[in-house]
Parts: C-alpha cells; structure tokens; sequence
C-alpha cells in the first residue's frame, strides 16, 4: 500500500522519516517529494509498504502524531486523477 505522510517539517529528510515509519511497519521505500524550482521539500512524502496490516497500522499509530515539531497527517494515498 502507498501511503501519503504530509505537514512535515521542511528540515525532515527521506532517511528520518523512514526511521520513524519502520517503529511502526516494515517500509519498501520513501520518497519526500522536492521543489524542482528551489530544491527545497513540500512539506510531504510517500511510503511503500508491502503489507496492508502494517500500512494501516502505521496509518493509526502515526496520523496526528507530532514529528519535528509538526503534526502529521497520515493516510492512504490516493492516484491522481
């Protein structure tokens, strides 16, 4: 499952995040979505998570957690349209 982890702090990098995602489920991958203009982050990213069980037990324990100073916001991650 993808999951979309947003409202994070601009100082968080791929490998923190991951860290903090992997207490909580096993993670494929990470990918914090940068800037192209200023190559600074968005403020959010995307898990892979092979597991459905984890992805959403990382989606219960982690939404509204606090992480950097911020407020997460965790959900399943939807396509684009």
């Amino acid at each position: 499952m993808n999951i979309y982890i947003g409202n994070l702090n601009y100082r968080v990098r791929e490998s923190d995040l991951q860290q903090v995602l992997e207490e909580y489920g096993t993670i494929e991958s990470v990918k914090l979505i940068i800037d192209r203009d200023t190559n600074r982050s968005k403020g959010f990213a995307f898990a892979e998570v092979p597991d459905d069980a984890e992805a959403r037990n990382i989606i219960n324990e982690l939404n509204g957690a606090e992480f950097e100073g911020r407020q997460m916001v965790v959900k399943e991650a939807t396509p684009r349209r």
